[in-house]
């Protein structure tokens, strides 16, 4: 499997500023991993080079939104979907209780953008090791709500979705930042 960051034999991969592009060929595996791929990248692009006081701005107002915390969002959300569907992990979210549903948005004085991205990382680590090997067939049940399985083909194609509607998101709030814009 040629993965989006290695040359092909046609050429080096094709990149947005430095994000690899999905390719056009291959199984449905590999693009729908290549596609989560891209979307984990371009928040990781979006965080890149800030401050801490830039990553906890709340740049457009009146939204409370956060760059730091759409990245908590997303640890959660990785650990929700990869952890506990798949691995049947009791793993609590990091950043949410069921009393605050939304409080992995809010960002607190606790942890640092490099620790928080650090948590991020490790997740979508243990995401990629929950889901090597399995089929996209294969089905899990969700831990909360009775009777509803999910198929891995149909979360990864969540995934891209959330990550996709939060980096939307994470555009403005760059651009707001510092004037930064695309990948």
């Amino acid at each position: 499997m040629t993965s989006p960051k290695e040359a092909s034999p046609e050429g080096p991969p094709l990149t947005l500023s430095g994000v690899p592009l999905p390719e056009g060929t291959g199984s449905e595996r590999q693009i729908l991993q290549q596609w989560l791929d891209l979307q984990r990248a371009t928040l990781a692009a979006k965080c890149e080079g800030l401050s801490d006081e830039e990553l906890r701005r709340a740049a457009a107002p009146p939204s409370a939104l956060t760059l730091l915390g759409l990245v908590r969002h997303m640890t959660d959300v990785e650990r929700h979907w990869f952890r506990r569907m798949w691995r049947e992990e009791d793993s609590a979210p990091l950043y949410r209780t069921p009393q605050a549903p939304d409080d992995d948005f809010v960002v607190t004085e606790a942890g640092t953008g490099e620790e928080t991205l650090a948590a991020w990382r490790r997740e979508i680590d243990r995401a990629r090791a929950s889901a090597a090997g399995r089929s996209l067939d294969e089905v899990a049940t969700h831990p909360r709500r009775t009777g509803w399985r999910t198929s891995l083909r149909w979360m990864y194609t969540h995934m891209i979705q959330e990550y996709a509607r939060h980096n939307g998101h994470a555009d403005l709030l760059r651009e707001r930042i510092d004037g930064k814009t695309g990948f």
